[in-house]
């Protein structure tokens, strides 16, 4: 899932833009740009879900984040994490973290103080299943919390049910580390999902669906002021449409296709800036249907596989291979993973040891985006060289993550996966653990030395044994050969030179109080 993952809560997100939020709202094109202390970004997709519980990507928590505040939250552009709303935190043993508020925070719309109260609600909504049986979809970032105790109106302890190290930059620093107020989230029900209320840096002004948000300034705020008095946000679907609203002046910052950064950074008062990512980008089958419940076909498909080409032409050759599920720079990057070099008459040599020397069809599907399909059209080609027809299903984003719904990829042949990757290892592990299977694991592999190792590594204390853990359970995906590996991706940027974006690490996340003039 991703930093965030656009698959989780997909559908209900989608029903709650449809709602939307039209405060002083105005179509798109009467919104004044360049107005003095305001910058235009623009969004690959719209807003679907506040709910910090519930979000379902990085459009979504960039917004959520901005509004609200944390215990704790990410120094910008670094994965390491400082105070927020609290003014002392400090874990007292491997089960306990104690905290104290900063005074007088106020939430926006006249819903009073932050106290401990809200934070005890906020964190114990993600272990409390709702009146409907189901729990936030979320809840695997605080899967440690025992509960939270209220010591005091604005101190309280954290109780986890056994060491979690990863709590800091999974839940804590992230969006599921957002406090909410109690008394917001009981009167407005299901407008919650649509009007965030917080005490961070800016206030959602308004959301027209489909068209932009708004942000301001939160004049109640005690933290240093954000350098832009609002923000605007401009969902953009095509990169190329971008671009050109880019270079025109229209907007201020945005994702680039990588092929046009030369001619962006060729633009007068243009700036270009690339940056790795940690998402984990990779074609898996299904090993419980025929033939790819044979791992010998599974290994053939690997081999057949040209990644360099695929990466030159759906990628413009701007990112690196991956050869494992940890981007490097995280704890568990397997620096020594097997690269395998092409070998057609290997794959050959497999196949028909599997009794699949005359080849077979099957069906590859992916989101329908131009990346995906031209990734597709590679894989098409290149397995065509040992006999296998494939045929492209590309669909779009609702059918899509539906597949993660009700059992569905139990109908998937092979599919393409993007997926949003986290600054600690255990968030990457988790989504190919065998209780996974019929929900985010569409490759239905399961390993119970794989569950036991990522158990072990969300416990572990111990840097250098968490790293062991972590090599350990990718040499077993590695072994599975059901993960064939593309790339952690990277993002371009386009900007104002007059502008310094705040964004995290990971690529997708944006610190908007962190945009600065430069």
């Amino acid at each position: 899932m991703g930093y965030e993952v656009t698959r989780r809560g997909f559908l209900a997100g989608t029903a709650a833009a449809a709602a939307g939020v039209t405060v002083l709202g105005q179509p798109w094109s009467n919104v004044v740009h360049a107005a003095e202390g305001r910058i235009v970004v623009r969004i690959d997709e719209d807003l679907k879900n506040l709910d910090p519980a519930n979000r379902t990507g990085a459009t979504d928590v960039n917004v959520i984040l901005a509004v609200g505040q944390g215990l704790v939250k990410f120094k910008p552009g670094s994965t390491e994490w400082e105070n927020d709303a609290a003014t002392e935190i400090k874990q007292v043993d491997d089960k306990t973290i104690e905290f104290t508020l900063k005074e007088g925070l106020k939430f926006s719309g006249n819903y009073g103080e932050l106290t401990a109260e809200d934070v005890k609600f906020s964190f114990e909504r993600f272990i409390t299943p709702g009146p409907d049986g189901k729990k936030v979809d979320y809840a695997d970032d605080w899967a440690a919390l025992e509960s939270v105790e209220v010591t005091g109106k604005l101190t309280g302890k954290i109780h986890l049910k056994n060491p979690s190290p990863a709590v800091w930059l999974i839940a804590l620093a992230d969006g599921s580390g957002v406090i909410i107020s109690k008394k917001a989230f009981t009167e407005l029900g299901d407008k919650f999902t649509t009007t965030p209320i917080g005490t961070g840096p800016y206030i959602l002004k308004e959301w027209v669906p489909r068209d932009h948000f708004t942000l301001v300034a939160n004049p109640d705020y005690l933290g240093d002021k954000p350098a832009f008095s609002e923000i605007v946000g401009k969902p953009i679907a095509e990169d190329k449409t971008a671009q050109l609203a880019l270079q025109a002046g229209e907007i201020d910052f945005t994702r680039l296709d990588p092929a046009v950064a030369k001619d962006v950074a060729a633009t007068a008062g243009l700036k270009v800036e690339k940056l790795s990512a940690i998402d984990y980008i990779w074609i898996g089958p299904n090993i419980e249907k025929k033939p790819f419940d044979d791992v010998r076909v599974r290994q053939a498909v690997r081999l057949a596989l040209d990644v360099p080409a695929i990466i030159a032409a759906a990628y413009n050759g701007s990112v690196e291979p991956a050869y494992a599920l940890e981007a490097p720079g995280i704890l568990g990057y397997w620096a020594d993973a097997p690269k395998r070099e092409r070998d057609i008459e290997g794959a050959k040599k497999l196949l028909e040891e599997a009794g699949q020397g005359g080849g077979f069809s099957t069906r590859l599907t992916v989101l329908n985006k131009a990346v995906a399909q031209a990734t597709a059209a590679v894989v098409q080609a290149n397995l065509a060289e040992i006999g296998i027809d494939v045929q492209i299903d590309a669909i779009d984003e609702g059918a899509y993550w539906a597949y993660g719904e009700n059992d569905a990829s139990k109908d998937l042949d092979l599919v393409l996966v993007e997926y949003r990757g986290k600054f600690d290892p255990g968030f990457q592990t988790q989504w190919f653990t065998s209780d996974q299977i019929g929900k985010w694991n569409w490759q239905r592999w399961g390993s119970k030395e794989f569950d036991d190792l990522h158990k072990q590594g969300g416990i572990e204390t111990d840097v250098k044994k968490r790293e062991e853990i972590y090599i350990a359970a990718q040499k077993l995906m590695d072994d599975s050969a059901a993960f064939w590996w593309i790339t952690h991706n990277a993002y371009t940027f386009g900007f104002k030179d007059t502008l310094s974006p705040g964004i995290l690490p990971n690529g997708n996340q944006w610190q908007y109080a962190s945009f600065k003039q430069a």
